[in-house]
């Protein structure tokens, strides 16, 4: 979710006069409460499909064909009011989870599908986003929800799935619904009767590694919302606004990858001037593909990512142990380098778009028990998909759906998970830290992961039938005798550390897992992450932490400094400074006189409008694209290097060569200046000749902006 690299302290030129430091402590949250809703690597997710859950109030069961608790293509009958039943007896808060995902609550269709025999059960055939599925419950059920979640400590993620509504096409079958999208009850509009504009109509996805064919036409028939019209941008804007007026802690994006990212960032820039909250999206992927959009995505988007690559790792080294440990750990090293903050994205051993693990893992339980060893002590935020704990299968949808099946605190799966998701909130390596390995071969993995003075070592060897004797293993731990965090249940020992950082020989016994932390109070500053990612001046952001102290320091932005709403050791408020758009150093300045820093935090010029720029007569030689670049930060600040694009040139109902065109988050009513360059793989560049073109913003809905190309 970041634009952050951080830089070590002494490469700051300067630091700022402490004697004007405020001396007063100031009351503030901690970087673990549940009021901190912008920073999630404190948590652990739990990922609820509501339908398939618990059925807490049956009055609000639908009726007729759409409801079968014998088929999981039907209703089930899980709410609102069974969750909230869970989370007042404990549940949740035994097994260590802080945070619950749950399905998309916004009104769907409720009939079934004609080409597929499904009903809605799932949330993402929407119909109104401005009304609850009535499967679920009431408004008041919702924000009882909400508030019993608070009240105990969890913070509430909702499903939302802005690309579409539901289904409108598929053959000559006819879809009673037609794909409609009504407003609090009033009707906006149907995909065959389009007078307004509202849906994209163009064929399937024929590639969906071809990113403007997945971005513009239709998944499976979903009528597509065309997010470049302003009905549909206002539309969406205050349905999001509405559900986190109600007090929702997350969102988690349904299909990103299926839409406009220049869209995307508009609307999260809208939702930031709000609201601080966390936001990652899901950009499916398949590991046999190219990672490269979707990594320009998690780095320049403005949201977080569910991160497959990982889920893929793991999945192939401990559940079908196709691939070695050892490639297991390059993952988590690549991942670390290719995402500008590793911390935020969302992990994940299994979901509701792919086999439960239980289903591949060669072991059985005891895969699930040691994949969850490694999600909890990585990097990212770790999500436990509803039932995995209790070694729920499944090996597509809908099975993978499933009603739950029990609620056993005893499993060994929900042991591990109470024992290892607690520690994320106390010792800071688990939620900020960095990851080397210290011992590793194809079937043994022993990491280390350590923020300022805090370290965990984990080790799994994934073997049920090898043991492997661990020999000339160092550590950051100080010198000492460690217990098993695990407390032995997966066979895991003490292990004893010298003054040098050598542990003491030890046998890793087959499928024995072990985890061993040291945490201190006594910290030096250290900035771990600064949510949200990006925003304009005025935004409230959380930079978390430790070693801020509890007397209020100092924050600047470059030279700026930026007004404190809330200071812990943990935890600091701010607002963004008046600055120009561009990327910034965020400095923490205590009132000790230590100081850390992070780099390339992204400032955007001032509120966004979404614009869509047609560029004619473009023509390229072979290899080349085009691009734009101009005299702002979402231009690029005519850095080619930074140029937006590249611009797409073969959607039926948009445009097609020698035409390109892009849709682009910029400054509301501002001049720009830009030209268009062509750029080939090698990074060559050929400007646009002539005057540059001059576009000032819209101020309010969508813009459209229509060049000749000077060639």
């Amino acid at each position: 979710m970041k634009f952050l690299k951080k830089l070590g302290a002494l490469a700051l030129a300067s630091a700022l006069t402490l004697s004007n430091f405020p001396m007063a402590p100031v009351e503030a949250k901690e970087d673990s409460d549940t009021s901190n809703t912008a920073g999630y690597s404190t948590d652990v997710i739990y990922q609820i499909v509501t339908d398939r859950f618990v059925d807490g109030d049956s009055s609000n069961n639908p009726s007729g064909e759409i409801f079968d608790k014998y088929d999981n293509r039907k209703y089930h009958g899980g709410d609102w009011a069974g969750i909230t039943q869970k989370i007042s007896d404990g549940y949740f808060t035994n097994l260590g989870v802080t945070a619950l995902w749950i399905s998309s609550p916004v009104e769907n269709i409720m009939i079934i599908d004609p080409s597929n025999g499904c009903a809605s059960y799932h949330g993402y055939w929407a119909k109104d986003f401005f009304r609850t599925n009535s499967a679920f419950g009431s408004m008041d059920d919702f924000q009882t929800l909400v508030d019993t979640a608070h009240a105990n400590g969890l913070k509430i993620i909702i499903d939302f799935a802005p690309n579409h509504t539901s289904t409108a096409e598929y053959d000559d079958i006819y879809f009673p619904e037609d794909g409609a999208l009504y407003r609090d009850g009033a009707f906006v509009g149907s995909f065959t009767n389009d007078t307004q504009g509202i849906f994209n109509h163009e064929e399937w996805i024929k590639d969906y590694d071809w990113l403007e064919n997945a971005t513009y036409h239709s998944m499976y028939g979903l009528a597509d919302l065309n997010h470049m019209n302003a009905t549909v941008d206002e539309y969406l804007k205050d349905a999001i606004d509405m559900w986190l007026d109600k007090g929702v802690d997350g969102i988690r994006v349904d299909a990103v990858k299926h839409m406009p990212q220049g869209w995307q960032t508009n609307w999260l820039s809208d939702i930031y001037e709000d609201h601080d909250v966390f936001v990652f999206g899901e950009w499916y992927w398949d590991p046999s593909k190219p990672t490269g959009e979707m990594t320009n995505f998690v780095n320049n988007s403005g949201m977080s990512l569910l991160d497959f690559r990982y889920s893929s790792a793991v999945r192939n080294a401990i559940g079908s142990e196709e691939d070695t440990m050892d490639k297991l750990y390059q993952v988590m090293v690549d991942t670390e380098n290719d995402y500008n903050e590793v911390n935020d994205q969302v992990t994940f051993i299994d979901n509701h778009d792919m086999a439960r693990f239980m289903s591949i893992g060669k072991d059985g339980q005891s895969s699930v028990n040691q994949a969850y060893v490694l999600l909890l002590t990585s990097r990212g935020v770790p999500t436990i998909y509803y039932g995995s704990e209790q070694y729920m299968t499944g090996l597509s949808d809908p099975d993978n759906r499933a009603d739950m099946t029990s609620f056993n605190t005893n499993t060994t799966a929900y042991q591990v998970i109470s024992k290892l998701a607690p520690l994320r909130k106390t010792n800071a390596a688990l939620s900020y830290g960095t990851s080397e390995e210290k011992w590793v071969n194809d079937d043994v993995l022993i990491y280390e992961r350590k923020f300022g003075n805090d370290v965990v070592l984990t080790a799994v060897n994934r073997n049920e039938n090898v043991s492997y004797d661990i020999t000339g293993l160092f550590t950051d731990l100080p010198e000492g005798s460690y217990n098993d965090e695990l407390d032995g249940i997966l066979n895991g020992e003490t292990i004893s550390v010298n003054a040098k950082g050598a542990v003491s020989n030890f046998t890793l016994n087959g499928g024995e897992c072990a985890v061993w932390t040291y945490t201190t109070d006594e910290q030096n500053v250290n900035i771990g992450n600064v949510d949200p990612g990006m925003g304009i001046s005025g935004n409230k952001i959380s930079i978390s932490g430790r070693g801020f102290g509890d007397t209020q320091g100092n924050v600047t932005f470059g030279k700026t400094e930026a007004t404190v709403l809330d200071w812990s050791d943990s935890l600091i408020e701010v607002q963004i400074p008046e600055v120009a758009g561009g990327k910034y150093t965020i400095t923490v300045n205590t009132c000790d006189g230590d100081k850390d820093a992070y780099d390339g935090f992204r400032v955007l010029t001032a509120s966004q409008v979404a614009t869509r720029f047609y560029v004619n007569n473009a023509e390229t030689d072979y290899g080349q694209a085009v691009y734009i670049v101009g005299n702002c930060e979402e231009l690029g600040n005519w850095d080619p290097d930074r140029a937006v694009g590249c611009f797409f040139n073969n959607t039926a109902s948009i445009a097609n060569y020698p035409t390109w065109f892009f849709d682009i988050s910029l400054p509301k009513g501002t001049k720009l200046e830009y030209k268009y360059i062509k750029k080939d793989s090698a990074g060559n560049v050929v400007w646009e000749s002539g005057a540059n073109h001059v576009y000032t913003t819209v101020t309010d809905g969508t813009g459209i902006v229509v060049d000749d190309f000077n060639n």
